[in-house]
């Protein structure tokens, strides 16, 4: 299994995952992600983080980060997380949402409509890419697409999400600057979880959020 600096990384939980093992649906209503760590502990993450040019996109392609896995039955990621991340949610056999609302952290806009909202990754495919993930396997980047383990998957505003893409917070944030202190705690978090590289730019945006706590 692969390591970091002789920790276990968490790719191990692809068999979970496929299992449906690594999340109970029908948590919590208005639940966050898990794992997203305190201020103190992100900036100590951060500064443990390898800082490197961004690497190059030659080769990428979403397909290699395949998404949305099987949780569950018919429950697939996104609809883990749409269930997990709302209030009073309530499904349909095939799993998808027949009502509830979701308050998008990124904006602080509540939906009504599954439609409208977005399963983020919190360090885009792209991103992750260019800082690592072009040398994992597929298997690898599967887990880290549907890592429901960590604080990567948000359900959040469409349009505020596609206005993200895979930009890394040097060049994007939050539009809610309340959410910039949460933003960059879970960011870093992921990004030491799965030993991805973070550009001079991205590590200085981080610490300015990580400023905000």
């Amino acid at each position: 299994m692969l390591t970091r600096s002789g920790k276990a990384r968490i790719f191990g939980a692809a068999l979970l995952l496929a299992t449906g093992a690594a999340v109970g649906l029908g948590g919590t209503a208005n639940a966050i992600p898990p794992g997203i760590p305190d201020a103190d502990t992100a900036a100590t993450e951060l500064a443990d983080l390898t800082v490197a040019p961004a690497g190059s996109m030659d080769g990428y392609d979403r397909d290699l980060f395949p998404h949305w896995s099987t949780v569950e039955g018919a429950c697939n990621t996104r609809e883990a997380v749409l269930e997990r991340d709302g209030d009073d949610v309530e499904v349909g056999e095939d799993c998808q949402p027949t009502s509830g609302t979701w308050t998008s952290p990124y904006d602080g806009d509540t939906w009504d409509a599954p439609a409208d909202v977005d399963i983020d990754h919190m360090v885009p495919l792209a991103a992750a890419w260019r800082s690592g993930a072009a040398d994992w396997t597929t298997d690898e980047r599967e887990t880290f697409a549907n890592d429901l383990t960590s604080p990567q998957l948000w359900a959040v505003t469409d349009n505020v999400n596609q206005s993200k893409g895979d930009k890394t917070p040097d060049e994007w944030q939050p539009p809610l600057e309340s959410n910039h202190c949460q933003y960059a705690s879970a960011y870093t978090h992921v990004k030491y979880t799965y030993d991805l590289t973070v550009t001079e730019a991205e590590q200085a945006a981080l610490e300015d959020m990580l400023a905000t706590c």
